[in-house]
C-alpha cells in the first residue's frame, strides 16, 4: 500500500515522489519533495537542517546553502493556496518546521469511505478546527452563508499566530456528518473544535456558537447572536469579529490551565510564556517578579520569541510605573518592546505590547501607534490589541480615538479579564474632554474590575472626576484609598511617566491637588 499525504489542496504521493495540486502534478524536484515529506510528517514538530539535509541528500556532502533554495521553492508552491507561504516556517538557527493543513495519511487501496483515521498526535502549540455550521433552517441558500462565515472565521483564526487552524479542506470532510469531537481531536490532531448552527426566521438569522475542548468535552465558550439579514456579507463579517474576539482569550485561558498540569522541567519556551501570563496581567509590582523570570528562561530557550519580550517589557513598564519610576526598569521595558516590535512584525500580540510599552514609557507615539495599527491590520478582532491601543492614544491625549478603540474592545469582548485596560482609558478620555460623569462611571467600572490589585491609576481619575464635580469629600476618601494602595503616589511623576501631555496634564493635577492627592 502506498503512503499518500493530503493536506490543503494538495496530495503527496511519497512513493512515486510526486506532489499533486488537485489532479494536476506539480513541478518539484527530488530533493524538495524528500524535504516536503520529512516536515509533514513530522507535522508542527521542528525539524534540524541536519536531519533535513541528510534525508534529501543521503550520504552526500553539500553546502548548507542548497537547503533554503529547496524550501524557497516548496513556499512558492504553496503560495497558491490561501496563507500557503506561512505553511513552512523557519526557525532561526534551528532548521525549520511544518505549520500549515493537517497531512492526513491515505493508503492507496483504503477501504470504504467514513472509516476513522489514525490518530494524529497535536502540534506545539494551540490547534483548533473549525466544523462546517449545521444549516437548521432547511433553506439551500443558508448553507452558502453558513459555509462562506465558517471560511471567514478560520481565515481570521489564521491570523492568530500562536494558533494552529486547521485548513477548510480538511474540517469540510467531516459535512453532513454526526461526529463526536473526541473523534474530530484524534483525526486531525487538534485540542480545540468550534461548531455551530445556522437557523433563519423570517429576516432574522440566529447563529450559535461553542468551543470545546476534545479531550474532556468540556465546552469554553458558547454564544448566540441573533441579527437582521439585511446584508449577508456584513453580518459574515460581524459575526466572524464577534466570535474570533471571544474565542482567543478563552483559548488562552484554556491553554494556561492545561499548561499548570505539566512538569516543570518539560517546559519549552511557550509553555513558560503561558505560565508566566497570570502574573503578568495584574498592575503589580509583586506579580510582574514571579513572572519575569519565566520569561526570561523563554528567552534563553528561544531568543527571538517575540511574545516573550513583549510581556518582559510590560512587566518591567509596571516596575517603573508602580515601583519607584527607576531608569533600569524604564530602560528594560523600551528594550524588550523594541525587541518585540522587531521580531514580531508578523505578531499582532507582541505588536500590540511592544506599541504600547514605547507609546506609554518611551513617549514615541508615533511609533506606538504605527505598531498598534499593524497589529490590528493582521488581526482585526484582537480585543487585546484594542484594549492597549485604547490606553496608549488616551494617555497621549487622543482622547475620541482612545473612546472609540475601548468601545470597540468592550464590544468585542465584554467579559475579557483586561476590561479594567478600556475602562481606564475610557475614564481619562472622558475627563480630558471634560466630562467629568462619563469619567467617575468609568473608573469606578476599572476599579471593580481589579478588586484585589493595584487600581491606584484608575482611583486617581476617580478622585479628579469627582473633584471637578464638586464632590470633594467622596475625592477626598477616594485619594485617601490611593495612597493606602501607594504611599508614593505622586500626580505630577505619573503624568510625566505615564506622557501625558503638558496641556491636559495640568487640569488633572490641579484636580488630584483639590482631591488631596501630593503633586
Amino acid at each position: 500500500m502506498t503512503a499518500i499525504y493530503a493536506f490543503g489542496p494538495f496530495r503527496l504521493d511519497a512513493a512515486a515522489g510526486i506532489l499533486f495540486r488537485g489532479a494536476e502534478p506539480v513541478a518539484l524536484g527530488q530533493r524538495a519533495i524528500a524535504l516536503l515529506q520529512i516536515l509533514v510528517e513530522a507535522a508542527g514538530n521542528p525539524i534540524s537542517k541536519d536531519r533535513l539535509i541528510e534525508g534529501a541528500w543521503p550520504g552526500l556532502a553539500i553546502e548548507e546553502s542548497n537547503l533554503p533554495v529547496q524550501i524557497a521553492a516548496l513556499r512558492r508552491v504553496f503560495a497558491e493556496a490561501p496563507g500557503g507561504e506561512r505553511w513552512i516556517e523557519t526557525l532561526p538557527r534551528r532548521g525549520y518546521r511544518y505549520v500549515g493543513p493537517v497531512a492526513v495519511k491515505e493508503q492507496e487501496n483504503q477501504g470504504a469511505a467514513g472509516n476513522e483515521q489514525p490518530a494524529l498526535a497535536p502540534p506545539d502549540r494551540p490547534s483548533l478546527a473549525v466544523m462546517p455550521f449545521t444549516n437548521m433552517s432547511g433553506d439551500p441558500e443558508q448553507e452558502y452563508f453558513a459555509d462562506g462565515m465558517v471560511e471567514e472565521i478560520i481565515t481570521s483564526l489564521s491570523r492568530i499566530k500562536w494558533l494552529f487552524v486547521i485548513a477548510r479542506n480538511s474540517s469540510f470532510i467531516y459535512k453532513g456528518q454526526a461526529v463526536s469531537v473526541g473523534r474530530v481531536g484524534r483525526e486531525l490532531g487538534v485540542r480545540y473544535v468550534l461548531e455551530g448552527s445556522v437557523r433563519k426566521a423570517g429576516e432574522r438569522v440566529r447563529i450559535s456558537g461553542q468551543l470545546i475542548e476534545t479531550e474532556t468535552s468540556v465546552h469554553l465558550w458558547a454564544e448566540r447572536f441573533d441579527r437582521r439579514l439585511d446584508d449577508v456579507f456584513a453580518l459574515q463579517d460581524e459575526i466572524t469579529l464577534n466570535v474570533v474576539g471571544a474565542i482567543e482569550p478563552s483559548l488562552r485561558e484554556a491553554e494556561i490551565e492545561r499548561v499548570k498540569r505539566k512538569r516543570p522541567e518539560n517546559m519549552d519556551a511557550y509553555d513558560l510564556v503561558l505560565r508566566a501570563l497570570p502574573h503578568v496581567f495584574p498592575p503589580m509590582p509583586a506579580e510582574a517578579a514571579k513572572a519575569m523570570p519565566l520569561l526570561e528562561r523563554a528567552l534563553t530557550l528561544e531568543p527571538d520569541y517575540a511574545g516573550a519580550h513583549g510581556y518582559l517589557a510590560w512587566c518591567h513598564q509596571i516596575l517603573f510605573v508602580f515601583g519607584g519610576f527607576n531608569k533600569e526598569s524604564h530602560d528594560a521595558a523600551i528594550r524588550h518592546a523594541r525587541a518585540a516590535l522587531s521580531y514580531g512584525r508578523d505578531d499582532a500580540t507582541a505588536l500590540a505590547l511592544g506599541g504600547f510599552v514605547i507609546s506609554i514609557t518611551e513617549h514615541d507615539h508615533a511609533t506606538g501607534f504605527e505598531a498598534l495599527e499593524q497589529a490590528l491590520a493582521i488581526s482585526p478582532s484582537s480585543s487585546f490589541a484594542l484594549f492597549c491601543g485604547s490606553l496608549a492614544l488616551a494617555y497621549a491625549g487622543e482622547a475620541e480615538r482612545g473612546i472609540d478603540w475601548a468601545e470597540r474592545a468592550l464590544r468585542i469582548s465584554p467579559f475579557d479579564r483586561l476590561n479594567p485596560l478600556p475602562y481606564h482609558a475610557l475614564a481619562i478620555a472622558h475627563f480630558l474632554r471634560g466630562r467629568y460623569d462619563e469619567a467617575a462611571h468609568a473608573a469606578r467600572r476599572a476599579v471593580q474590575s481589579l478588586p484585589n490589585s493595584n487600581s491606584s491609576p484608575s482611583r486617581s481619575v476617580l478622585a479628579a472626576a469627582l473633584a471637578k464635580l464638586g464632590r470633594i469629600e467622596e475625592a477626598k476618601a477616594v485619594a485617601l484609598q490611593v495612597l493606602a494602595l501607594d504611599p508614593s503616589f505622586s500626580a505630577a511623576r505619573f503624568c510625566a511617566a505615564t506622557g501625558l501631555p503638558t496641556p491636559l496634564a495640568e487640569p488633572m493635577t490641579d484636580a488630584w491637588t483639590t482631591a488631596g492627592l501630593p503633586p
